[in-house]
């Protein structure tokens, strides 16, 4: 069964950046949409950023021009890039893919913005 793993996250400063990743565990060809998350304490899971097989991006409008989602080539791993990091946007991170009929979710990475 396929596994999706982020990696990227971390702490960094108010103003800086960081590139998250998502990998595919094996290669999948029936990729519909690939889509980032993001929860914190207290709050409902939000949708960051989504991009479908045809290439529609789509974003929440707390990150637009700051944040980008994209793929390697081979659409095994997908990119989260953000740029101009607030504090506001502390929380875990979670890459989803949909394919097929279902809906396959990573585990999470740590995103933390403070001086």
């Amino acid at each position: 069964q396929v596994q999706l793993m982020e990696s990227g996250g971390g702490f960094v400063q108010p103003g800086g950046s960081l590139r998250l990743s998502c990998a595919f565990s094996r290669s999948i060809f029936s990729i519909k949409a690939m889509a980032w998350y993001r929860q914190s304490p207290g709050r409902d899971r939000e949708l960051v950023a989504r991009r479908t097989a045809g290439g529609d991006t789509s974003y929440a409008d707390s990150v637009k021009g700051r944040f980008a989602i994209s793929r390697d080539k081979a659409g095994n791993t997908w990119f989260l890039q953000m740029n101009n990091l607030q504090p506001e946007d502390s929380a875990v991170y979670i890459c989803n893919a949909a394919i097929g009929s279902m809906q396959k979710w990573g585990q999470g990475t740590q995103v933390t913005v403070s001086s």
